[in-house]
């Protein structure tokens, strides 16, 4: 069986960026198991998987505009100190839930602190950034119509 829209796919992936340093891996872990076709996986990957079966390997570069985005200069901002009541200990690394303009939560990464000002990044941390992945597809099937009828496997 190939790997289509609606099948359920099960991969075993490592994701390292352009210095081959190793960012995410299923190594160790379950597969990682989702919906083709539903968007549950980046595109450019989703795409270099689409026709693949159980047993290939695939390596493919992912470039940002095909997983994360570029980076966008507009989605970083300073806001006041005080925006952080009820946090001790502020630091940059951190990450909070925040609502964007549109009403849409949306994780923020504080980058920097200067007396009482903090600037945030609302930037995915992979935005920008070419992906590069090694894949072995460990298994493809028939997705359950409750599955695509939610929109991810079960």
């Amino acid at each position: 069986m190939q790997i289509a829209k609606d099948k359920v796919v099960a991969i075993d992936y490592t994701l390292k960026d352009d210095e081959g340093s190793v960012l995410d891996t299923s190594e160790g872990k379950q597969p990682l198991t989702y919906l083709h076709g539903a968007n549950n996986i980046i595109p450019g990957l989703e795409r270099a998987l689409e026709g693949k079966g159980a047993g290939e390997e695939v390596s493919v570069r992912v470039e940002p505009g095909e997983a994360y985005g570029e980076r966008r200069d507009e989605l970083m901002q300073q806001v006041p100190r005080d925006m952080f009541q009820g946090v001790d200990e502020l630091q940059v690394g951190m990450q909070f839930q925040a609502s964007g303009q549109d009403g849409q939560g949306t994780v923020v990464t504080v980058t920097a602190i200067e007396g009482e000002q903090v600037t945030v990044d609302a930037n995915h941390p992979m935005a920008g950034v070419a992906l590069n992945f090694d894949v072995t597809v460990r298994e493809v099937r028939d997705a359950t119509s409750e599955e695509v009828e939610h929109g991810h496997a079960h």
